[in-house]
């Protein structure tokens, strides 16, 4: 495997750069057929993106000129190790007015940052607290 950040020549890298992903079992994209799966030898969670692969994404969409959907690729990867139920409990709390304070974002960042060192959401949630609280949203309800 390269050390090489991937560029936008990488594109897509399933293409392009296949040596560069792997599942979270450690399987090539060459692995994950239907008679692997079949035999148990892929799992569901070998079908799922990594953590990686979306930093790689990130990579190629910061070297497009895309900073913004290198930050979202970056997020979405702090995204994959956070389990589903607690990813719906922030997003119930980002709807306006169901967060009755900015405490609730604060404590959700904080969490995010403790149990799954997840910097960038809890950046987001920090500055999500900081807009609901100028605009009003803790209170108002769609």
């Amino acid at each position: 495997m390269s050390s090489k950040r991937p560029g936008t020549g990488d594109y897509p890298l399933a293409e392009q750069r296949p040596d560069l992903i792997s599942s979270h079992g450690g399987h090539s994209l060459d692995d994950l057929t239907l008679d692997a799966v079949a035999r148990g030898e892929v799992t569901l969670d070998d079908l799922r993106i990594t953590p990686d692969a979306l930093r790689l994404q990130a990579d190629i969409a910061r070297d497009a000129g895309r900073e913004t959907l290198a930050i979202n690729f970056e997020r979405a990867a702090e995204m994959t190790l956070i389990p589903q139920p607690v990813i719906m409990e922030i997003y119930e709390l980002l709807r306006p007015g169901r967060a009755k304070s900015r405490d609730e974002l604060l404590q959700a960042a904080a969490r995010l940052r403790r149990e799954y060192g997840a910097e960038q959401m809890a950046a987001f949630l920090t500055e999500a607290a900081d807009v609901y609280e100028r605009r009003g949203l803790f209170t108002f309800r769609f």
